[in-house]
């Protein structure tokens, strides 16, 4: 009888256990999605910046050449 309360008590912390680490995987797997978005739309800003960049220098260096 008292193996198998302990038995029942072990089953039902471990169920606890596996809810809490799945959990924690979900998030971590959230996050990790969230952190590749925010790097995609750092390099995509990035190349716009770039991109504006380059027309304001040949516009410069169209001027001077004029």
């Amino acid at each position: 009888m008292k193996t198998l309360l302990v038995i029942a008590v072990a089953a039902a912390l471990a169920g606890c256990g596996v809810e809490t680490a799945s959990t924690a995987a979900t998030a971590a797997s959230i996050k990790k999605r969230e952190l590749e978005e925010g790097k995609k739309t750092m390099q995509q800003t990035q190349q716009k910046i770039d991109g504006a960049m380059q027309q304001m220098q040949q516009r410069a260096d169209q001027s001077t050449s004029q």
